[in-house]
């Protein structure tokens, strides 16, 4: 099972959600942790409740000065061709400044380190050209394109 570990960036800290934690922020309680202005966001609790409810680990957080602004993990394990797909999500007032990219190039980075994982896929909507941007400076190239929603594809992380 993948098990996220500490993942630094030049200016931010992916550190792993407890179950514990997530059930808190869940239940609405974030004095378990330093929450930065905007953060949860309708994402996050989505993806804790959906890790929670499947038993997986729930991610990480994003945290940039002790505070957290975000939050990212994976929809379930790789699979049997070895991709992994990643969510991520920040507090409204830290997008536009960088740190989506930073997150996705160290989360996935660390992905692709793993025996298992070969690509790490993501998905945006097509009309969504802040999300496909971020994915784009992270080195994710465009894969497959419904219309409504594009995919992208990772499978080297580049240096």
């Amino acid at each position: 099972m993948l098990r996220p570990e500490m993942i630094e960036t030049p200016r931010l800290r992916l550190e792993p959600v407890s179950a514990e934690v997530a059930q808190a922020v869940v239940g609405g309680d974030l004095s378990v942790l330093n929450a930065g202005e905007g953060w949860p966001h309708p994402g996050t609790y989505r993806g804790f409740q959906a890790a929670l409810s499947s038993g997986r680990p729930p991610g990480w957080l994003v945290v940039l000065d002790g505070r957290v602004i975000g939050d990212c993990g994976v929809h379930g394990e790789p699979d049997e061709s070895g991709t992994v797909e990643f969510g991520l999500g920040l507090a409204p007032q830290y997008r536009g400044l960088g740190y989506g990219t930073e997150v996705l190039r160290g989360l996935s980075a660390w992905l692709l380190l793993r025996a298992d994982v070969v690509a790490v896929i993501g998905h945006a909507d097509s009309a969504n050209l802040a999300s496909r941007r971020v994915m784009e400076k992270a080195g994710f190239v465009e894969d497959l394109d419904s219309g409504e929603r594009v995919r992208y594809i990772l499978t080297d992380p580049g240096p």
